[in-house]
């Protein structure tokens, strides 16, 4: 669906926005959201120029190819927000439960200011959220690679694939 080439041409881009939008702020705090967006944050902060720290958040929400119909925090930041321009890093935006939960969670503790930056998004999620950086947006169907997986599995493809229906039962 996605090639690697493609992917960090995007990434390249993405992190010129970001550097230009926080020219002046300071400190970025990216957080990103395990498993699925560690690859993404890595080659994102490793594009930047301004300065920044990362720390890892996770959550649970999917299990397989159905939601779980919440959100769990398992993992939690390790500093505090508070006065800190947050950067959420997000795999891919599909139903808006998980960012839409995490920009109420980490809007209450009080940060300087709050982007989003997802790497894909689907059509017509059911919860509307802002996305400040966005990759991709793509179809309605089951992304692996990249980060992303299925079950767990194929999340080190360098490049975004979809699996058949067949593989998904």
């Amino acid at each position: 669906m996605i090639s690697a080439e493609r992917i960090a041409g995007r990434v390249a881009e993405i992190a010129a926005e970001i550097d230009r939008d926080y020219a002046d702020a300071g400190e970025v705090l990216m957080l990103g959201v395990l498993r699925g967006a560690y690859i993404f944050l890595a080659d994102l902060s490793r594009a930047l120029t301004v300065p920044r720290s990362i720390d890892f958040i996770a959550l649970s929400s999917y299990e397989k190819t159905s939601s779980a119909g919440g959100v769990r925090l398992i993992l939690d930041a390790r500093v505090s927000l508070t006065g800190k321009h947050v950067l959420i890093v997000e795999d891919i935006l599909d139903s808006g439960q998980t960012l839409a939960y995490l920009l109420r969670l980490f809007g209450a503790r009080r940060p300087a200011s709050i982007r989003t930056c997802v790497l894909v998004r689907k059509p017509d999620p059911g919860i509307e959220v802002q996305v400040d950086y966005l990759g991709f947006d793509i179809p309605d169907e089951w992304v692996v690679g990249y980060g992303l997986d299925y079950d767990d599995k194929y999340r080190a493809l360098p490049f975004i694939g979809t699996l058949s229906r067949e593989a998904l039962t």
